[in-house]
């Protein structure tokens, strides 16, 4: 999930394999694959950037449970009370380990 910001100021999480389309023009403007449309304060380059950082970290996240070496929590996620992205609010971030196998 990707945190993003409302221009209303209200903070979501946005799945980014359900984003079909970012556009520019002068707001940014994310279009879902089942056409939902969101405007948000964060810039072209911004949302990319989170995209690509929330992949990244899903890969590494699961090479590293997949070679046992996954500590939990991977890392300590903050709360920031004006941008708070924690849908429980428990502030539990860990990420459940994939069943062991032997190495090949």
């Amino acid at each position: 999930m990707i945190c993003l910001t409302r221009l209303n100021g209200e903070p979501f999480a946005l799945n980014p394999d359900l984003i079909e389309r970012v556009e520019a023009h002068p707001d940014t403007v994310i279009s879902l694959n089942d056409n939902v449309r969101f405007l948000v304060r964060e810039s072209l380059h911004e949302v990319l950037v989170a995209i690509r950082d929330c992949r990244a970290d899903v890969l590494a996240t699961a090479y590293a449970m997949d070679r046992g070496t996954h500590a939990r929590p991977l890392m300590s996620v903050t709360v920031d009370d004006e941008h708070d992205c924690d849908p429980t609010g428990d502030g539990d971030h860990a990420v459940l380990p994939f069943p062991h196998r032997e190495e090949r």
